[in-house]
């Protein structure tokens, strides 16, 4: 799945259980962290794999349920000692979607193997075509089928939710800068 695929679908999840558990929308920090963990995974194993050849596969440590049975106890314990529970809950719903949104359309049908990802390293990844770094992965390794459409549909729908949440997030970038400019005029 791509970047915006993987924020759409953390963003709509969480904004639903925002609404119907609080009945309102996310809030900025919590909406940030969501943002970051939904692409995380992604920006561990992919540089790993494609640029550095430490890993096998861009779906592997990161992506792996043990790295997850270790992340919630971790992201729980620091966010409670900081006192941000909603940020590390927030954060954790952004990267355990981001490991089920990469289930493929094929593991439906009962092709599991391209799930194996969430039992590295005691299940073998399948190979992967490879990929000479992130620039050569968005120029060659990706493809728009049907299942790329299906992810910018569900993008456009996150922006039309996030706007009408009041974009959650946006005024911790524009206040800064809107007082930045306000004190050099």
């Amino acid at each position: 799945m791509w970047p915006w695929g993987h924020l759409a679908v953390a963003y709509l999840l969480y904004t639903a259980v925002a609404h119907r558990r609080f009945g309102r929308p996310p809030r900025a920090i919590p909406a940030i962290a969501l943002a970051v963990g939904s692409q995380t995974p992604d920006l561990i194993d992919k540089p790993l794999a494609w640029n550095f050849g430490i890993l096998p596969g861009g779906r592997t440590l990161a992506h792996s349920l043990f790295v997850v049975a270790l992340l919630v106890p971790t992201v729980f314990l620091v966010a409670d000692r900081l006192e941000h529970r909603a940020v590390g809950v927030a954060f954790l719903v952004g990267y355990c979607s981001h490991l089920l949104a990469d289930i493929p359309p094929a593991a439906l049908s009962g092709e599991f193997a391209h799930a194996a990802y969430l039992l590295w390293p005691v299940l073998e990844q399948p190979p992967e075509e490879p990929v000479a770094g992130i620039l050569d992965a968005f120029l060659h390794y990706y493809a728009l089928g049907s299942y790329e459409w299906v992810q910018f549909g569900l993008f456009a729908v996150a922006v039309i939710v996030w706007y009408r949440d009041d974009m959650p997030g946006l005024e911790l970038v524009f206040d800064p800068l809107a007082r930045r400019f306000e004190t050099r005029s």
